[in-house]
């Protein structure tokens, strides 16, 4: 690999290119595959993540919310009934033979319970929207923006390789912007331990879980509250 590159998109191209060639040998061809930047499409998960800066409205950003969450297209239930399939494929393969080697069981455990928190990411954002819709305008006073944690922790491709503006009918993306992390909090900075609510979700689930699962399972925490009533709807 040369030392200097005209820019840091080349030079992290042929890193990449250079690892994959360490991993599967200098005579295999590189499959590529194509990702459209976020400009090319504003209403792909990633074009949705640029468009949500901190200078984007209320609406805007409720209107990003519904689109992720969207019951037909959103990208949050296509990505709730992938892992539920992924659980089903895992599920004709169970055995309970050996009810203390049951490593496919564990598998289906963790795939449901991924399954469970994404139907309460699913109820959390239907929620959230329209507090969203009713925060103020402008921004707060800086001094109070310490007492909560960033979650926000990658970049984008596109900050890395460079791209255009975004498209003019969605707002223009900020070229600083982050990709936001998930993590599944109980409150403000406190990280829910995933192993009970894993176990949790699977018995609710399974009729054989309570069984299968007491040789590992740990005790399960009480369930979370149901979401708050949801106000009147914004308008559309």
């Amino acid at each position: 690999m040369p030392e200097f590159y005209p820019s840091i998109g080349d030079a992290v191209g042929a890193a990449m290119q250079h690892n994959i060639r360490l991993a599967h040998g200098p005579d295999e061809p590189l499959q590529v595959r194509h990702l459209p930047s976020a400009a090319a499409d504003p209403y792909s998960v990633r074009g949705m993540i640029a468009r949500l800066t901190e200078e984007a409205t209320p609406d805007e950003v409720a209107g990003i919310l519904e689109e992720v969450n969207g019951a037909l297209v959103g990208a949050l239930p296509q990505l709730t009934e992938l892992v539920a399939a992924a659980a089903d494929w895992t599920r004709v393969r169970l055995t309970f033979d050996e009810p203390y080697h049951t490593p496919t069981w564990e598998t289906w455990t963790r795939l449901a319970a991924a399954h469970a928190m994404l139907g309460d990411v699913q109820e959390q954002l239907e929620v959230a929207e329209d507090g969203v819709a009713a925060c103020p305008a402008q921004r707060s006073d800086p001094r109070h923006h310490d007492k909560v944690h960033i979650l926000r922790t990658h970049e984008l491709l596109d900050d890395v390789f460079g791209a255009g503006p975004v498209a003019a009918a969605p707002p223009a993306r900020d070229p600083d912007a982050d990709d936001p992390r998930r993590r599944a909090v109980g409150s403000v900075g406190e990280v829910v331990e995933p192993e009970p609510r894993r176990l949790a979700a699977a018995r609710q689930v399974s009729p054989v879980a309570a069984k299968a699962g007491t040789a590992t399972s740990a005790l399960v925490p009480d369930a979370p509250p149901p979401p708050a009533a949801r106000p009147a709807g914004r308008p559309r």
